[in-house]
């Protein structure tokens, strides 16, 4: 692997300057366990065939189950789901506990309360780094009227339109 002449911590800070949406993936294993982590990785790939990616570390202890599983769900979450982002973003034994689930496609979970969800057929695996790059082609979605949650700069932040914001101009008067 290349080494590069630069810091990892700053290069991730660097990184979060790109605003992203909050995702948790799910999937059921082969041991016939749910598995879900929280991820910001998510992005369209296709819109015909309908295609989605995303990226989990190969060092996830739940790494095995995704990339041995065929089908995926990605929740885009709402504002009011970062409790839940923040259960599926720690290693726990079960995420699942007390939560309504519907099921999808080999059964994987469907975690209810979402802005948008998409249930998925892994079609493409590759290398990325330290990273595996799935790339899924969606089954079914479904998508509610719920703001949804984004994440900036190491913080969960909220969506506000732009004719609500402060205009400097304005206010410098």
């Amino acid at each position: 692997m290349t080494r590069h002449p630069f810091d990892p911590k700053q290069f991730r800070q660097a990184l979060g300057a790109f605003t992203t949406g909050v995702t948790i993936v799910t999937t059921r294993g082969a041991d016939g366990q749910d598995y879900g982590l929280t991820a910001n990785s998510f992005n369209s790939v296709s819109i015909d065939p309908p295609m989605v990616l995303w990226s989990i570390s190969k060092g996830s202890s739940s790494a095995h189950a995704f990339t041995e599983g065929a089908d995926f769900a990605v929740h885009i979450l709402a504002t009011d789901q970062e409790p839940l982002s923040n259960r599926f973003a720690k290693s726990s034994t079960d995420k699942f506990a007390g939560l309504e689930l519907q099921r999808g496609p080999s059964d994987i979970p469907l975690l209810a309360g979402c802005s948008a969800r998409f249930q998925c057929k892994t079609t493409y695996q590759y290398e990325g780094g330290d990273h595996i790059i799935l790339v899924g082609e969606v089954l079914a979605f479904d998508r509610f009227e719920k703001a949804p949650l984004v994440f900036h700069s190491g913080a969960y932040r909220r969506l506000a339109p732009v004719w609500q914001q402060p205009d400097a101009a304005l206010s410098a008067r």
